[in-house]
């Protein structure tokens, strides 16, 4: 992690480099090497801990820019690890933009793939928000979220839906992903 600073911690002991407030309560944040590289949810009761590099404010100011303007896209770069098959799905979903959303299988079927494996890709997303997996829903519905089909993982995904400016009836306007493989800079830089 970045500096060696050791901030809050989840239940399973990962450390943050800062925690931040957010709509959706505190957001653990960890970094590497000027890239993001987790972004969870945390209880209300691991400490506030401010960014302290150029790099965590950098975060900072993106996450409150999409907390103000959910189009505002975010130009971070990201370390995101996984499967090759994972990163093709988190790279689909930076090509999702606020107000749309796919169903699972139209994202499967974007990728040559299957529904549920797209579901498992998006479950194992490490930088929810960021890269917006919450924009991906079931056919029938809203779908999971952070593995969940119920409790407070739903209200955030609802949280975000209703953020981004999509409504229950609106749900199913549906996102371009390239089917060519070109991404634009931002896309490329999910794995720099």
């Amino acid at each position: 992690m970045e500096g060696n600073k050791n901030m809050g911690t989840n239940s399973a002991g990962f450390s943050y480099n800062m925690v931040l407030d957010s709509p959706l309560g505190r957001l653990g944040i960890a970094c590497c090497d000027q890239k993001l590289v987790r972004l969870d949810y945390l209880t209300g009761h691991v400490a506030l801990n401010p960014a302290s590099t150029p790099f965590e404010r950098e975060i900072a100011a993106q996450l409150a820019d999409f907390f103000k303007t959910p189009s505002q896209p975010f130009t971070l770069a990201l370390d995101m690890r996984g499967t090759d098959f994972q990163r093709r799905v988190w790279q689909a979903l930076t090509c999702i933009s606020a107000g749309q959303t796919l169903t699972y299988g139209e994202l499967a079927a974007q990728l040559d793939s299957g529904a549920r494996a797209v579901g498992n890709a998006c479950r194992n997303n490490p930088v929810s928000i960021v890269v917006p997996c919450h924009r991906v829903v079931s056919a029938a519905g809203i779908g999971g979220y952070s593995g969940k089909t119920d409790g407070r993982e739903i209200d955030r995904k609802q949280w975000l839906l209703r953020h981004d400016g999509n409504t229950p009836g609106a749900l199913k306007t549906r996102a371009k992903t390239p089917s060519n493989g070109m991404y634009t800079n931002k896309q490329r830089n999910l794995h720099a």
